[in-house]
């Protein structure tokens, strides 16, 4: 009798595999198996089958880090390539406060803020009220009666401890030293070892991902992810690492966080513990507590997705950093705030520039990675890279979209044209969040975004979308430097007479006022040269100095002469900013080459508008309201104080004055510093 094939795991086809092979058998070969009990027989041993094969078939595919879906099997699958993946990540802010000791009977010598919880504070997303810490006991002296407490670094979170005895017995077996609580933040461990529990002197274990340059007198502890998202110590075994001895007491300590929610808070009170050089507690003359940076970087485990995409990368590097890939692969590791991150060498800029690696970053948190973290990046890829290569960070290029939406709707078909409008809100906001947009080489596709707003309700007949291109340039104040802005995408020219292109305030020297940059075209319509004009508060423009600079429209590129800019009315991240924008000759916007394309939903608009010829009001269409997709819109982007002074009228209103001054600054000014978008 020959066998049935079947390779599908679906009960119904297992159920006629069954009776198709039975009825290969003489003995049943008119028999009727739905009219029997041996249907029921069938039935249980299809099902029986069913469900082994889908067994088989997972524990095939969790074997795979590319198909397995269960997070303990990804991280160790990873694990046995050498990768740990990153833990849960406590959101950090800085706060400074000062004690007042001036009324004490006994003057302190020194202020201890004592380790665990520092401060509360209340959630931006509710009532909760979250703890923050710090890791270690943080010592001052007292000058002249005060304690300052500077730049205090806190974690959100709960400070805990966890004590581990090595095992006496002989021959001892495998003692496992497992963290208990899920959620740590990793990067706050502090593990002591002190050679008995009653012993007042300790021995500090630092982490380590490495097995280079550990020796077998190395105080080293290494750390892999178990079940559950908890982790386990492991302590060397004098070969690799300091081994334990017998009867050894372990501390450890550490930071459980709720990751991301623990963001943007900007308020603290302080509920921490302080004690002098007596040991004495300190519960009077805290001052109210200034926050300097609000609370960022907080983030939940590393998803599984992530795991299986950069464990390989790192496998592949052998930590090491040779070409593009291992850098790519590197970063994140090394820098857990990494977004996305593109790197390119030196060889490929025309001029070439040999024995370099330019690397750009895209920060979780922020459109830039500060000054600091730039330092420190590059100083431990320096372990990383081949002797020679220089690395060089640069702040990442961003290419922003703006959209004007004017909704038509149905007003029969819906009650509010607000929650109409909330939802076009919320799928244009997924749009600008998806992996559409927010990359290098992304395509802002009008007709899909258009699509978006169309199906975002019945009611929603149309939509005429204006789209604005815009970059952001961040000045070198104080001092003459040349400018240069690509945007990779043509513009259009709406108007002959100028204000094309619109920008933020900025001061420079010399002018008193607050000043924008606009352009006049040429006769070629090709380009054209950029004035700074000044507004009254009508919104008059007056011209305060022409050819500042060029703008080819074809290219997309603007070209600042040397000028001494000394101030900016917008800020991000506390950095000056000048926004500069431009309608795009095509709505179609590309991110090309080092151009990374966002959706800025804070700088866009919806307008909900009325279809009197679909709803019935007007079906000869008389009284339909039109809107133009190419609205030149106002000469200047204003901040909202600058607005509540100024009114400020469209483009087509105003012609280009005649005004002929020279560049505001030094006379035949010399540029001290070159900054370039490319």
């Amino acid at each position: 009798m020959a066998l049935v094939n079947f390779t599908d795991l679906d009960f119904d086809q297992i159920k006629t595999s069954l009776k198709d092979y039975l009825r290969a058998n003489s003995n049943f070969t008119d028999y009727d198996f739905e009219g029997s009990n041996l249907s029921s027989i069938i039935d249980v041993l299809a099902y029986n089958t069913y469900i082994n094969s889908y067994n088989a078939n997972m524990v095939s595919n969790e074997v795979f880090i590319d198909s397995a879906t269960l997070r303990e099997n990804v991280v160790a699958l990873a694990r046995n390539i050498g990768y740990t993946p990153r833990s849960t990540t406590a959101a950090k802010a800085i706060i400074s406060f000062f004690v007042d000791t001036t009324g004490f009977t006994t003057k302190p010598i020194t202020l201890t803020l004592k380790k665990g919880i520092v401060t509360t504070a209340a959630s931006v997303f509710g009532s909760e009220s979250y703890s923050f810490c710090i890791p270690s006991d943080i010592t001052v002296p007292v000058v002249d009666g005060i304690a300052t407490f500077g730049n205090v670094e806190i974690y959100e979170g709960t400070f805990l401890t966890s004590n581990f005895t090595v095992s006496s017995a002989n021959p001892a077996p495998p003692t496992k030293y497992i963290l208990e609580n899920a959620n740590i933040d990793t990067s706050t461990l502090e593990v002591t070892v002190r050679s008995t529990q009653s012993s007042t002197s300790s021995k500090k274990f630092v982490f380590s991902d490495t097995l280079i340059e550990v020796t077998s007198s190395s105080r080293v502890y290494f750390l892999q992810e178990i079940e559950d998202q908890r982790y386990e110590l492991i302590f060397g075994d004098g070969v690799f690492g300091e081994k334990l001895e017998s009867l050894n007491f372990i501390e450890v300590s550490y930071i459980t966080t709720n990751g991301a929610v623990g963001n943007n808070i900007s308020s603290f009170a302080f509920n921490g513990r302080i004690v002098d050089n007596n040991n004495n507690l300190v519960s009077t003359g805290i001052s109210i507590i200034t926050t300097v940076n609000d609370s960022i970087g907080g983030k939940e485990i590393e998803s599984v997705d992530s795991i299986k995409r950069y464990a390989p990368k790192i496998y592949s590097a052998y930590n090491r950093a040779v070409t593009a890939a291992d850098y790519e692969a590197l970063i994140p590791k090394i820098y857990p705030e990494t977004e996305s991150v593109s790197v390119f060498g030196g060889e490929e800029l025309s001029p070439p520039k040999y024995g370099k690696v330019f690397i750009t970053i895209k920060p979780f948190y922020g459109p830039y990675v500060p000054d600091s973290i730039k330092n420190n990046l590059n100083t431990m890829l320096r372990k990383y890279s081949v002797a020679g290569i220089v690395t060089e960070i640069q702040d990442l290029k961003y290419l922003y979209v703006e959209v004007d939406v004017n909704a038509y709707y149905n007003p029969s078909l819906t009650s509010s044209a607000n929650a109409v409008k909330t939802v076009i809100l919320n799928n244009i906001t997924s749009y600008a969040d998806s992996s559409v947009m927010n990359k290098y080489g992304a395509k802002f596709k009008y007709s899909k975004f258009q699509g978006v707003v169309d199906n975002s309700n019945d009611a929603v007949t149309s939509n005429i979308t204006k789209v604005i291109i815009r970059r952001d340039l961040k000045p070198s104040l104080n001092q003459n430097a040349e400018y240069e802005l690509c945007f990779g995408n043509a513009f259009y020219i709406k108007s002959e007479k100028g204000y094309n292109i619109k920008s933020s305030g900025f001061s420079v020297f010399g002018q008193s006022n607050t000043v924008f940059l606009s352009d006049s075209p040429n006769p070629d319509m090709k380009t054209g040269s950029l004035f700074l004009f000044t507004l009254t508060s009508k919104g008059n423009p007056t011209i305060v100095a022409n050819n500042v600079g060029s703008i080819d429209y074809q290219r997309a590129e603007i070209l600042i002469k040397p000028i001494n800019i000394i101030g900016t009315s917008k800020k991000v991240q506390n950095i000056p900013i000048i926004e500069i924008s431009a309608c795009p000759k095509s709505n179609d916007i590309i991110g090309l080459q080092d151009l990374y394309l966002q959706l800025d939903i804070s700088n866009s608009t919806v307008d909900m508008v009325a279809d009197s010829i679909t709803s019935g009001d007007s079906t000869s269409g008389t009284s339909y309201t039109a809107t133009s997709s190419y609205a030149n819109g106002n000469i200047a982007r204003l901040t909202e104080g600058e607005k509540e002074n100024t009114t400020l009228l469209s483009s087509d209103t105003y012609v280009l004055g005649a005004t002929n001054l020279e560049l505001l600054g030094e006379s035949n000014p010399t540029p001290t510093n070159t900054t370039s978008s490319y």
